[in-house]
């Protein structure tokens, strides 16, 4: 519907609803909610990340964290803040929104909430590739990080063509990919029965997913890793708004539908790699963060934005939970399993009050 048949209520409605910004010749019209909803999980983001870089066993106050981060603190703390909780704790925000972008992508391409690389079979792909690098070819981290990048780029071609007749539907691409995700996880296990006892040990607890082993090194280059595929996300996004709202709508608007799915997919496989790379699989980040975005915003669509922080701040929260909630420490990925768990079983929930009424 165009402005000039819009009823002025409605007109005056939707110019509240958004902001505008020129920037140059560049015009952005951003929704207030989302805004709302960014600044929130901004600021919480901030609060799960201070708290992160107190609790250990050597516990901090705010003040001495901050102190810290600033250059004014001691050196045993300035130590403990910034070269071995730091890392830790920004890895868990850059990984997190990472994740949370990529399920977004994969949501949005297929119109599916379980559309996610986790369930797909991307993530599992990435693991296969990481494993055989780690356990058959005895590589270092580089060889790993490729190997995990090749196995989900790997893992997302035979998808593609084995769920591609008559072009490419969500449903069919889940169904093959949960498939392909049960037959890689058999071949996960099998490398780990056949492995040495401590190559497949250290194997097994990387695959829990866990930020144990992330440094300053690893965080700069995961970080600078996840920039391109950002950048691809946010040059389709326009386009995959328009693809949720149905194909023919989308390609009456213009949108070469082919060309959008190969960079999004492409973007998406990629951002999970990445992180699948630095700390193994993580399970349910994808899934969740943009279904609750898509609630608390009020959309149809998740916006990358909130999307992002809130994916930041759920494994950040998660990883806080592994380390200092529990009697003993656990990875990351078996808390984001738990919290997943029952965002699925609150759904099932939900839809069967909803069926009842």
């Amino acid at each position: 519907m165009t402005d000039l048949v819009r009823p002025p209520a409605v007109l005056a409605a939707s110019r509240e609803r958004f902001l505008r910004l020129a920037l140059g010749p560049l015009q952005i019209r951003l929704e207030r909610r989302a805004l709302r909803l960014a600044a929130v999980l901004l600021l919480a983001g901030l609060a799960v990340s201070l708290l992160a870089l107190m609790l250990g066993d050597y516990p901090l106050t705010p003040r001495q964290v901050l102190a810290a981060l600033s250059g004014r603190g001691d050196e045993t703390t300035t130590i403990i803040v910034r070269q071995w909780r730091l890392p830790r704790a920004l890895a868990a925000l850059v990984f997190g929104a990472a994740l949370a972008v990529s399920g977004a992508v994969f949501q949005a391409l297929t119109r599916n909430p379980l559309a996610s690389p986790d369930i797909i079979g991307f993530s599992t792909g990435s693991y296969t590739g990481a494993l055989l690098v780690l356990l058959v070819l005895g590589g270092g981290y580089l060889q790993v990080a490729a190997g995990a990048v090749a196995g989900g780029v790997a893992t997302a071609l035979v998808i593609y063509v084995l769920a591609h007749r008559r072009g490419m539907q969500g449903f069919r691409l889940i169904i093959v990919g949960i498939a392909i995700s049960s037959m890689l996880g058999a071949l996960n296990s099998y490398l780990l029965l056949v492995a040495r006892r401590e190559l497949a040990l250290g194997a097994a607890i990387w695959g829990a997913g866990s930020l144990a082993g992330v440094d300053a090194a690893m965080l700069v280059g995961g970080t600078l890793a996840v920039v391109v595929p950002l950048v691809l996300v946010v040059t389709v996004a326009p386009a995959l708004r328009e693809l949720e709202l149905g194909d023919d709508v989308a390609v009456g608007h213009g949108v070469v539908r082919r060309r959008v799915w190969a960079v999004a997919v492409i973007a998406g496989v990629a951002l999970t790699a990445i992180v699948t790379a630095a700390c193994g699989p993580i399970a349910f980040v994808s899934l969740v963060a943009p279904q609750i975005v898509r609630r608390l915003a009020g959309q149809g669509d998740a916006p990358l934005v909130p999307t992002a922080l809130l994916g930041a701040v759920l494994l950040a929260a998660a990883d806080v939970v592994g380390q200092h909630a529990l009697p003993q420490p656990v990875p990351v990925g078996l808390v984001t399993v738990v919290i997943g768990g029952c965002y699925l079983l609150h759904l099932i929930l939900r839809e069967r009050r909803r069926r009842r009424l």
